[in-house]
């Protein structure tokens, strides 16, 4: 397999000073001045997030579950698999049980690591760590306060339908079940479950 070219040692910046723009409860807003590997300065906004889990939950006959909840930066209402963020010193896979029980109900008799991606790298240090949970069993749900959604279950075809046709365009749910079709397929091995 082909190596990564590696040209961090001519494209890196370095932070030379770091404001605190807004600090909320859950997002922080910053803005650094920066050196630029040709030696000049510019000036880099992001938002620093706390990391966040999302939980593909696949049923023994083959469908998933999915959620449809209102997003209000987008204005609507958006599909996609379950999700959260990480509370302070909280695992990825303890998030990823506690994302399922609470949004879902439902229980796993196993969690598999997929991957990490990093939705928003221009702008946002978040990343999102994908599992996949087998041997579901349903249990009462406890959506956070202020948290309304709805499940449904889907093939995972028809998911792949909506991606293609642009019904679901939540970038987390479109990598997941990329790789979840990747596996299901055969074509990319599964990891061992945590």
């Amino acid at each position: 397999m082909a190596e990564l070219p590696d040209h961090d040692a001519a494209l890196t910046e370095t932070c030379l000073e770091s404001k605190t723009i807004h600090q909320g409860p859950f997002l922080t807003l910053k803005c650094d001045t920066v050196r630029l590997p040709d030696g000049k300065h510019a000036t880099r906004e992001y938002v620093q997030h706390p990391g966040a889990v999302m939980v593909i939950p696949l049923f023994d006959d083959g469908r998933v579950l999915l959620e449809s909840q209102y997003r209000y930066p987008m204005g609507k209402v958006m599909v996609e698999y379950p999700a959260g963020k990480l509370d302070p010193n909280e695992g990825a896979l303890a998030c990823a049980i506690r994302e399922l029980r609470e949004e879902t109900g439902y229980t796993a008799r196993e969690y598999v690591y997929l991957t990490r991606i990093h939705p928003i790298i221009s702008y946002s240090t978040e990343f999102i760590d994908i599992y996949l949970a087998r041997g579901l069993t349903e249990g009462e749900r406890k959506l956070d306060e202020g948290e309304f959604l709805e499940l449904f279950t889907a093939s995972v075809p028809e998911v792949s339908e909506w991606v293609r046709t642009g019904k679901i365009t939540d970038v987390k749910t479109v990598i997941g079940t990329f790789w979840l079709e990747k596996i299901l397929s055969g074509a990319w091995p599964m990891a061992e479950p945590e």
